[in-house]
């Protein structure tokens, strides 16, 4: 007996596709801008101001994601905790000397 197949549900809805669509047709038209006004060249830009309509409409679509770790770069105090741990910090610091510096701040 061969092995059921799983439905998956559409990730994106239809108007969700309809948004993206006509957004991809301003594009090619040049009348596509961008939040300052900047005509869109990108095609991957296109897509997300067709999206971000459709979130906006309530169309199905995905939440977006957070932006990785490494465009969020850990605060300055973050790193001089992690360094007081370590022996030597980024920056060649000794511990004793972030010791000190802490108590300044």
């Amino acid at each position: 007996m061969p092995a059921k197949k799983k439905s998956r549900s559409r990730k994106y809805g239809k108007a969700a596709g309809k948004r993206v669509a006509s957004a991809m047709r301003r594009k090619k038209h040049g009348t596509l801008r961008s939040g300052k006004g900047g005509k869109v060249k990108s095609r991957k830009q296109a897509i997300a101001i067709g999206l971000s309509e459709a979130r906006k409409k309530g169309a199905k679509v995905p939440r977006k994601r957070n932006p990785s770790p490494k465009l969020n770069p850990p605060s300055y105090r973050a790193i001089l905790i992690d360094c007081e741990r370590s022996c030597h910090c980024v920056w060649g610091h000794t511990r004793h000397q972030l010791v000190a510096r802490r108590s300044r701040d």
